[in-house]
């Protein structure tokens, strides 16, 4: 992978040299929508156990609701993100960024609802009480400068946690995240 940033292919909407994994909980962004937000996620499954395949199977529609008693609530649940980052930095995208993944549910940014319509979901493995391993910022920011030099219509003060733009449903990526670290690493992007 690259020292200082994912390349992506604008055509496809795809990181180049990644693994794609299609989801096919997704659809076309509205007409007059492209991507102009960033929504960062926390998500394990079960919730604090990492490794597991449960979440790229949830984000597929192929999660088996009774391989675990805190599914149940995740029968019939369609969700995706564009991108997925496990703790060992592996990074999996689901979703072509000009597609429009379903990862913000009800929500609302700078006075516009339905995020989902004009952002990008990246999903960190991840849960509210454990640190992210520094491998999940490397990877974080090398694919966040990727994205704000392939969308102008992104900058860094459009990136949020979903915590920000669903407050009274959502915590994620929680208060471990180092929104420091991460907003310093990007420093170099404020120039693009």
């Amino acid at each position: 992978m690259p020292q200082s940033e994912y390349r992506i292919d604008r055509e496809s909407g795809l990181v180049i040299d990644c693994q794609f994994l299609p989801s096919p909980n997704c659809d076309d962004r509205p007409s007059d929508c492209t991507e102009e937000l960033i929504v960062l996620h926390g998500i394990s499954l079960p919730e604090g156990h990492f490794g597991t395949p449960y979440v790229e199977q949830l984000f597929t529609n192929q999660l088996e609701t009774t391989a675990h008693p805190d599914f149940a609530d995740l029968e019939d649940l369609r969700v995706s993100a564009h991108i997925f980052i496990r703790r060992t930095g592996e990074v999996i995208q689901f979703v072509p960024f000009h597609k429009r993944a379903w990862h913000a549910g009800v929500s609302s940014f700078r006075n516009r609802n339905c995020c989902n319509d004009f952002s990008i979901g990246i999903e960190l493995e991840g849960c509210n009480t454990i640190p992210y391993e520094s491998i999940q910022y490397q990877r974080l920011t090398h694919l966040v400068i990727g994205l704000l030099r392939t969308y102008p219509s992104l900058s860094p003060d459009k990136i949020v946690g979903h915590c920000d733009i669903a407050p009274d449903r959502k915590t994620d990526p929680g208060p471990v995240f180092d929104w420091e670290r991460f907003h310093q690493s990007i420093l170099p992007a404020q120039h693009l």
